[in-house]
């Protein structure tokens, strides 16, 4: 059977594996896989993990006979968990078993006929690692479905910014104004044909991107002491993606900045997520929208169109955790740059309607409109929609250097708390709402809880809230003395107060030092 035989009543950028085997993707089967491996003549299986860094890791394992195809989808294979997890695994024991999850698997898009697919680690003992990013998402998940009989949804902003060589020597035509790149189009920005190359195959293997866009930042020929990146212009962007379960979603953003990167690589460019790249231009946030699900209802609103209890114990659960969780949100010293006030970036814990300078944000969610294009076009025999909410609440304070799996297991811990802790978490939703009309009042402000200031002060108040993660056996204490220890080898406490005493151009050259010196951190 051909792949392009199925493609005739399919859309565009639908999953190429679904249309093969004419069903959802969270029903592959162990035969399934084996079908596609046969008759799309795959030569490659790469299993595909995440190791201590967050990063895609590959494992490829040459097709050559059923036999061996079969045990490598019932069994898995052996990789060396020291080099993945140093410093958590012995190297006098260090085997780990990698997994293959069914459902994941793609056509890898950078390697011909060669299928890549998400996998688990376990011990030898048959049990899943604990301290594997993957695993500490999926217990926190379950504990948070099992005491609570809801699930928690979530979708990730991926902000980044493509860097390149004008194609002039006198540098580019149409040039955009500094600080308004936001929505964009060509001519005035020049990389979009990259960037929708990146969504094609994002979309093509998580089925669940929303939309992209230029974003705010414009750079022009950045200085910096970095070779990669001097004298390079920049574009930022953005790729939106739509609600999954976390523990999928962690995996389509991973899977989508190696698609980033490889893009950008293939086309001469450098794709950054760093939080901070020049003073006075945008940095790269990574905001994640959440959303509690009782089977397939969304419960973030009432019937009225009001945020329900359940969102507000959300809120307040997340605001509970807030100054913890940028020890997993925010891992090197240029996101502190980034977290300062007048930046659309929080500087403090609260929440607010549609306020883009509070911590946690409530966007518009139709919450009482519907089908508002049948008010400026005919209506056709069956347009008409369920009208399902489509609600969120957006945590603002992450940005490019997060561990995904980490940070969104916080969040799923804090939601956990909020909807256990009812009457508590309402009370802190409550005292930390910021109206729109206080949201410039400096008093009102400098009331609210601050956001730590560096990443010193974030290890600080891990492991001052320690607890807060390692209940119920969810987080391992070696993963966060693993942070702690990251975040403290930064070595940045009191940056900015020491940044600003300086001489302008001292400052300047000491900012870059910091902004540049984690390009690819995560």
């Amino acid at each position: 059977m051909k792949q392009e035989a199925h493609m005739a009543n399919s859309f565009g950028l639908q999953n190429p594996l679904e249309l093969c085997l004419n069903k959802a993707r969270s029903e592959f089967t162990r035969s399934d896989i084996l079908r596609v491996i046969e008759e799309m003549k795959i030569e490659f299986l790469s299993f595909h993990y995440t190791g201590l860094d967050g990063k895609l890791k590959a494992l490829r394992l040459p097709v050559q006979n059923r036999e061996q195809v079969q045990e490598l989808l019932a069994e898995g294979e052996r990789a060396d968990g020291s080099s993945l997890f140093r410093g958590l695994v012995d190297t006098a024991c260090s085997d780990l078993y990698v997994v293959p999850v069914y459902r994941t698997a793609f056509l890898n898009p950078f390697s011909e006929n060669t299928l890549g697919i998400m996998c688990r680690f376990f011990d030898r003992d048959g049990n899943l690692a604990s301290f594997a990013l993957g695993t500490i998402l999926h217990e926190a998940s379950r504990l948070l479905k099992d005491s609570t009989g809801l699930s928690l949804h979530a979708l990730g902003e991926l902000e980044f910014f493509l860097l390149y060589r004008p194609d002039t020597e006198d540098g580019e035509h149409y040039p955009l104004p500094m600080q308004s790149g936001y929505h964009a189009t060509g001519p005035f920005v020049k990389n979009g044909a990259i960037v929708e190359e990146m969504v094609r195959h994002i979309s093509r293997i998580t089925g669940s991107v929303k939309y992209a866009h230029s974003e705010v930042g414009v750079i022009r020929n950045l200085a910096s002491n970095i070779p990669e990146i001097d004298g390079r212009f920049g574009e930022q962007w953005e790729i939106e993606f739509l609600p999954a379960p976390v523990a999928d979603m962690a995996d389509d953003l991973v899977i989508a900045k190696w698609i980033v990167r490889n893009v950008a690589q293939q086309h001469g460019c450098i794709a950054t997520f760093a939080p901070k790249l020049e003073e006075g231009v945008a940095g790269n946030g990574f905001h994640f929208h959440m959303m509690l699900k009782d089977g397939d209802k969304n419960v973030m609103v009432e019937d009225d169109g009001s945020l329900s209890s359940s969102a507000k114990q959300l809120i307040g659960g997340i605001c509970h955790y807030a100054d913890s969780l940028t020890a997993f949100g925010n891992t090197v010293s240029s996101a502190y740059l980034r977290l300062v006030p007048g930046q659309e970036a929080p500087t403090r814990v609260c929440w607010s309607d549609l306020n883009r300078t509070a911590m946690i944000r409530v966007p518009l969610g139709w919450q009482t409109v519907h089908e508002l294009a049948g008010n400026l076009n005919p209506r056709g025999e069956n347009d008409s929609l369920s009208g399902k909410s489509r609600q969120t609440v957006e945590l603002r304070t992450a940005d490019g250097s997060a561990l995904i799996h980490l940070i969104l297991s916080g969040i799923t811990m804090a939601a956990q708390w909020g909807l256990t802790h009812m009457e508590e978490s309402l009370q802190i939703a409550e005292q930390l709402y910021l109206p729109v009309a206080d949201s410039r009042k400096k008093d009102f402000l400098d009331q609210l809880p601050p956001l730590p200031r560096s990443c010193v002060e974030s290890a600080r108040v891990l492991r001052e809230n320690a607890g807060l993660y390692t209940r119920d056996g969810i987080f391992p204490q070696s993963i966060l003395q693993y942070m702690i220890e990251l975040l403290k080898s930064e070595d940045d406490e009191n940056m900015n107060q020491r940044l600003t005493s300086m001489p302008a151009d001292q400052r300047l050259n000491e900012s870059l030092k910091i902004m540049h010196g984690n390009l690819h951190r995560h």
